[in-house]
């Protein structure tokens, strides 16, 4: 840039300098603000104001709606039941993996983990069907219900159980870090002083790993009061009206015109997200126990009772596992919805409709396909730069990005779905260009929603580099993006992979924001299972989520056999 001369001759100091570095953080700064900040912000104008004034009318006669405050009362409701449930499920499960020398333990974290990378509304597909007069394992058993009999999962406490269920691996992975920093000497204190193992787990263990459980507690809550997939499968039709179900049915029903009261309830639902994690956060805070990081693992023998506690682990996961999905596969093996699988009926029309035949599902799986790998390659590259921003060149503006990035993520992803249709419902302003009802909304909504997933791992990375290596290149004369090249992505690569990896399982058939942004003309694969059950092709779509199943588990042994490329704790059923 041309320097600013002060007087004839005496070239003075530029005021700006024109950097490669600052070029980073300024790309960064507007495509964090474009696709996070500003949609949240339309999103409480749209919610509080018409035509600038506080629309202190409109939003009384929302709230003293009776619906209404049965959907926020169901929303809590639901939430905190299911939350307790994957509480209890996730951390039993935590203290034998983590706790104790139970032999296996790789092939049930796997299995433990593997409905948490199904898509929900896959997970309440299979559930449904399991439940049905034709389910096989049921029948086996001889517990299959009756044909006309009401369907025990459209329930409010349906809904609570296979949330429950659904969000407990997500208590295992948050929990398991705490449970390892309890040292052995504690409990060998303890049992030398005559405590068994059931005493070392009330008065050591689970003392010291209350912060890590309100932590996982927080999650859970988000995540239940965030799943679409769920509340509408089970919700809608056992008309238990929550929030996000309330938003999802009234934007369809209304239309635009929905907005602006579907905008308050997704700030309701966003209060109600924000309140459990400050509560939680402050209640982690208060007992949060620090311990000799130094010292050996805790690590209680079971002897005996091995063989019984892998037993009753096993058989936790064949319910939750092999009964849903195994009803899943015969509903997408036979002609017609509730057949029994025979030789007479079995049949591969579905997969053959669902690979070849029906150019929606087909439209549907490219779209998804692209528009994750883009989100993917987008995110990982702008992950590294922010991340070397947030450790180790903190200011004001960085601080900034880093909470636009998590605060998106942390809102529910119909929020999300809805903020992002009020800021480019009309055309972007200059270009007079509209991108609603495209692909590129749902990409900047997969950017925005995704961000902090692909930062967090890189943050970790970063930690772990140390910095004297890309001075030592600085000193040498390298500029910013040759040190980000040579030195800092070689360094960092391995963990921004293991970062890409686990955006791309999550967005591939992502639901929750998409089931908005989706039009006639661009669909995504995860809103099709709702689309096809809601259409009575109940055999097409449990094939389609049989699919979906079959393509997580592809991914989940791929990434096992590439663990040894990948940084150690990445995959949580390594040991």
């Amino acid at each position: 840039m041309t320097a600013i001369w002060h007087r004839k001759g005496a070239p003075r100091a530029p005021l700006f300098r024109l950097t490669s570095e600052g070029v980073a953080l300024a790309l960064l700064a507007v495509l964090i603000l474009s696709v996070s900040v500003a949609p949240m912000l339309r999103l409480a104008q749209a919610a509080l104001l018409d035509d600038g004034v506080f629309a202190a009318e409109r939003l009384a006669k929302l709230f003293s709606r009776p619906q209404t405050g049965a959907a926020i009362w169901n929303t809590i409701q639901i939430s905190l039941a299911s939350t307790l449930v994957s509480l209890l499920v996730g951390a039993i499960f935590a203290v034998i993996m983590v706790q104790t020398d139970l032999k296996g333990k790789s092939a049930l974290v796997f299995a433990f983990v593997l409905p948490l990378m199904i898509p929900p509304q896959v997970t309440a597909m299979a559930w449904i069907q399991a439940f049905s007069p034709t389910s096989p394992v049921l029948g086996l058993l001889g517990l299959s219900m009756e044909a006309g009999t009401r369907h025990p999962l459209y329930s409010r406490a349906g809904i609570i159980l296979l949330l429950g269920i659904y969000n407990a691996p997500l208590v295992y992975l948050a929990l398991q870090a705490s449970l390892r920093r309890i040292p052995q000497d504690l409990a060998e204190a303890a049992r030398a002083a005559g405590a068994g193992p059931v005493r070392v787990l009330l008065t050591v263990i689970l003392p010291l790993a209350r912060g890590g459980m309100v932590a996982a507690a927080s999650l859970a809550f988000v995540s239940a009061i965030g799943n679409f997939g769920i509340q509408a499968m089970l919700g809608i039709p056992a008309r238990v009206p929550t929030l996000i179900t309330q938003i999802y049915q009234q934007i369809n029903g209304l239309g635009p015109s929905a907005l602006p009261n579907m905008a308050a309830l997704s700030l309701v639902l966003t209060a109600l997200t924000v309140a459990g994690v400050l509560l939680t956060a402050r209640m982690g805070e208060r007992n949060d126990t620090r311990v000799d990081l130094g010292s050996r693992p805790l690590m209680l023998p079971l002897g005996r009772a091995g063989i019984p506690v892998a037993a009753m682990l096993w058989a936790y996961l064949i319910l939750s596992l092999l009964l849903p999905f195994s009803a899943l596969l015969q509903t997408s093996l036979v002609t017609a919805y509730g057949l029994p699988l025979t030789a007479e009926t079995i049949t591969w029309k579905n997969y053959v409709s669902a690979l070849f035949q029906q150019v929606s599902l087909r439209d549907a799986f490219v779209t998804s396909l692209w528009l994750t790998l883009a989100t993917v390659g987008f995110l990982m590259l702008a992950s590294v730069f922010l991340g070397y921003f947030l450790t180790w060149r903190r200011g004001p503006l960085v601080r900034l990005l880093h909470f636009g990035s998590e605060a998106a993520y942390a809102l529910p992803g119909i929020t999300l779905g809805v903020a992002m249709i009020l800021l480019f419902l009309r055309p972007l302003p200059g270009i007079g260009l509209s991108i609603y009802g495209t692909p590129w909304i749902i990409l900047a909504a997969y950017v925005a929603g995704f961000f902090a997933l692909a930062l967090r791992p890189v943050l970790s990375g970063y930690a772990q580099i140390d910095r004297a290596l890309e001075e030592a290149a600085r000193v040498a004369g390298a500029g910013f993006l040759r040190r980000m090249r040579d030195v800092i992505w070689p360094l960092i690569a391995p963990t921004a992979i293991a970062a890409a990896v686990i955006v791309f399982m999550t967005a591939i058939n992502e639901i929750q924001t998409s089931i908005l942004l989706i039009s006639s003309g661009t669909r995504t694969i995860g809103p099709m299972i709702i689309f096809l059950e809601e259409g009575g092709a109940s055999t097409l779509a449990a094939a389609v989520g049989c699919l979906m199943i079959l393509g997580v588990l592809v991914l989940m042994l791929l990434s096992t056999i590439l663990s040894r490329f990948l940084p150690k704790g990445v995959l949580p059923w390594q040991f």
